[in-house]
């Protein structure tokens, strides 16, 4: 096993962006509303890929509508976070019933791939 030092790893002082995560909570019922708004949301991330880099629904099984999503973002702080929240057109649509912004530290040095 590897040895790593996570401080360097989870510290990005000399980089000019933070990483962040975001946990999106839907309004209950909502299904039909974030159909109708979801291909301009797709369109939005692809519009906003820099900050955006990682953007997903979360379902309790994988056949159930969505109940929100989660998103990784680089950004230099919060208030760009929260700032971009507002464009997303599931937040401007009245989809969100809220979210939760995180600080992240990525634990490990090998790139995120799917």
């Amino acid at each position: 096993m590897t040895a790593h030092d996570f401080a360097t790893l989870t510290n990005n002082a000399h980089e000019d962006w933070t990483l962040f995560a975001i946990r999106f909570h839907d309004k209950p019922g909502a299904g039909e509303l974030r159909r109708q708004l979801l291909q301009a949301h797709l369109e939005w991330a692809a519009e906003n890929a820099e900050m955006v880099r990682a953007i997903g629904s979360l379902r309790e099984s994988p056949e159930s509508t969505p109940v929100g999503g989660l998103w990784v973002v680089r950004a230099p702080d919060k208030a760009t976070v929260e700032a971009l929240i507002a464009t997303d057109p599931f937040t401007t649509g009245g989809l969100r019933a809220g979210w939760d912004i995180f600080y992240w530290s990525k634990a490990l040095p090998q790139p995120v791939t799917f």
